[in-house]
């Protein structure tokens, strides 16, 4: 679940449930929430493990070779796309009667609740879970945050003048044919947005109606959207806010502003899915990726960390520092078709 503001965050005490069978006491299965002792885990996995995510490609390749530094005996294979693509691939496979992945890193918290819903997920409860914030974990143990992504307006410096501080700026005249914004059709956290503002006071569907309106443009992900405003072929966008600060840092005439009405959050969770063919190699690379080690990876390259106690990169704000904006995750989840077909039939996608 997203925090709100004002909201404490809290540290989550992890269970061992330890279990007998028969005339010995056995170590009961990971996926019920037991875990090993990280150094005998990595002493002990190896194998192949198949990892699906919606991260950038060169951010998958960091976090791969820095888990690999730690587990050198695990092959890890990987599938990448938008996470509205990666989750149709999951049901392809599921249809096909075996889902392929170990383990998924997607944008948000309603993709992984539809998954959980089909009871296509397995319970983890990483000991790593101690420093992440409770509100942001499933409590069943299907999925764990691991970062920090707040949707922001982005604007390159050059073309626009008038720093804007509201949303409204992409439904208005100053922005007339030279905004743009994510594909909810592709984008996980496109998808969230548009499930969260629609149901906002303030936004609503006449929100997207007046976005429409004004000719934004929508184009696949979030990476096509920061490259238009960054090369000067848009001037405004809706865009998560790691990519505006990596750019600005990389000197592009780009900014980031959090509008004052608040902003949509997601935490890009970890998930390991049921009957994953390499379970021990998909628990230890979620523990990796929730340690303190991959938390500061994370951080490293460009993303706010979701872990007490490591610092956001320069140009972020952590979530205590956040306004905002959120909604029943049940009713996002159950909505989220709905509003993808609602967006389709508004944009013509």
């Amino acid at each position: 679940m997203l925090m709100k503001k004002g909201s404490i965050i809290a540290s989550l005490a992890v269970l061992l449930v330890v279990s007998g069978c028969g005339a010995k006491t056995a170590q009961p299965s990971p996926s019920q929430g037991a875990q090993a002792t990280p150094q005998a885990t990595a002493a002990k996995v190896s194998g192949k493990l198949t990892f699906y995510t919606s991260q950038p490609e060169d951010d998958v390749t960091k976090l791969i070779a820095a888990f690999n530094k730690k587990y050198p005996d695990v092959k890890v294979e990987n599938f990448r796309s938008g996470t509205e693509e990666v989750t149709a691939k999951i049901q392809a496979e599921n249809q096909a009667g075996k889902v392929q992945a170990d383990v998924l890193l997607l944008a948000d918290s309603v993709t992984f609740e539809g998954l959980k819903k089909q009871s296509l997920l397995a319970s983890y409860k990483s000991p790593e879970l101690a420093k992440i914030p409770k509100n942001l974990v499933d409590p069943e143990g299907m999925y764990a945050g691991t970062k920090v992504m707040a949707t922001v307006l982005a604007i390159n410096t050059q073309k626009v003048k008038t720093i804007p501080t509201s949303w409204k700026v992409l439904s208005s005249a100053e922005s007339k044919d030279a905004a743009i914004m994510p594909s909810p059709i592709y984008s996980g956290a496109a998808a969230y947005n548009l499930g969260v503002l629609t149901r906002t006071d303030g936004f609503g569907w006449d929100y997207y109606k007046g976005l429409k309106a004004n000719n934004i443009s929508v184009v696949k992900g979030n990476g096509a959207v920061l490259n238009a405003v960054a090369a000067g072929e848009k001037s405004y966008s809706m865009v998560v806010d790691y990519l505006v600060a990596r750019e600005k840092a990389k000197g592009s005439a780009v900014d980031l502003i959090y509008p004052t009405e608040g902003v949509p959050v997601i935490t890009e969770p970890i998930g390991i899915m049921k009957n994953a063919a390499n379970e021990k190699a998909a628990q230890a690379f979620v523990d990796f990726v929730l340690s303190e080690d991959g938390q500061k990876l994370a951080s490293d390259i460009g993303y706010t960390p979701i872990r007490e106690g490591v610092p956001a990169p320069k140009g972020l704000k952590s979530i205590s520092e956040l306004k905002v904006i959120s909604s029943d995750i049940t009713k996002l989840t159950e909505a989220r078709d709905a509003d993808k077909k609602q967006f389709t039939q508004l944009f013509g996608q």
